[in-house]
């Protein structure tokens, strides 16, 4: 009974990520557009933000759960994963606007390559739970939260707005009603709540592993700042002076100055 509390309340804050990815499509409700040199600044806070918690907070825990092997080889294949699956999936590529004029085998696709990029930032977020009730942390509806969890779940989320903007700008250009956007921002993280739930059983039941998936998690989320974010936002900064290459660094330090106190406990 006790573990399937546990698990609901990981689902809750899977959840809770991918409820933040719609908070990417609320500015549309006010503007028609957000402009470039923001959006690249999003990515960069973003992706400091992934950075800094996979190594303040997953490496750290991991080189205290197990040994530098263990770690190590997580993370090997954490980052091997990613790359298999996104060259897998590459030429399945989805483009948001597909969303509204999918068919039932379309969404099965568009599913399955949302799960390469949400999968591991629910596995994150479902590994940093491993301690859920077990050591003293932070009290949340009367049940001992890991300080660490509280931090991840916080970084993914905050990570996940400008990935609901990214969603949103395409279908917002469609016409797709503010409302819709907003659900299909959501839409693309449903995988993470899953990825959690997973996470924190296989860690919660085979406690060995623990390093391991640590790592895992931590290869995989810097893995996808590294082919996905960074190059999302100088692809989205090409028309700013110097490639928006100052705006991007500039988020990437202030998403890590964010996340600090995570580097401090």
């Amino acid at each position: 009974m006790v573990l399937l509390e546990n698990v609901l309340f990981v689902f809750v804050a899977g959840f809770t990520t991918a409820l933040a990815t719609g908070l990417g499509a609320i500015p549309f409700f006010f503007f028609d557009t957000i402009s470039d040199r923001r959006n690249v600044l999003l990515w960069g806070v973003s992706s400091g933000i992934m950075i800094s918690a996979s190594v303040f907070g997953l490496v750290d825990e991991g080189l205290a759960s197990g040994t530098p092997l263990d770690l190590a080889i997580g993370t090997g294949v954490g980052v091997l994963l990613v790359i298999v699956a996104h060259n897998f999936l590459i030429d399945a590529d989805i483009d948001p606007h597909e969303y509204e004029k999918a068919d039932f085998n379309k969404l099965v696709l568009i599913l399955g390559v949302l799960t390469v990029h949400s999968f591991p930032e629910g596995i994150a977020v479902g590994v940093s739970f491993a301690d859920l009730g077990l050591t003293d942390g932070v009290h949340i509806f009367g049940v001992s939260v890991p300080l660490l969890a509280v931090f991840m779940t916080i970084a993914i989320s905050i990570h996940n707005v400008p990935e609901g903007t990214a969603i949103s700008i395409p279908l917002t250009s469609m016409g797709v009603p503010k409302w819709k956007t907003v659900w299909w921002a959501v839409f693309s993280s449903i995988p993470q709540p899953i990825g959690a739930v997973i996470a924190f059983v296989f860690v919660r039941t085979a406690r060995t592993f623990l390093a391991f998936g640590f790592g895992f998690a931590a290869g995989a989320m810097i893995t996808l700042v590294l082919t996905e974010f960074v190059p999302e936002a100088l692809n989205v900064g090409t028309d700013l002076p110097n490639g928006g290459k100052r705006e991007l660094i500039g988020g990437i330090v202030l998403g890590i100055l964010l996340m600090l106190p995570l580097a401090l406990v």
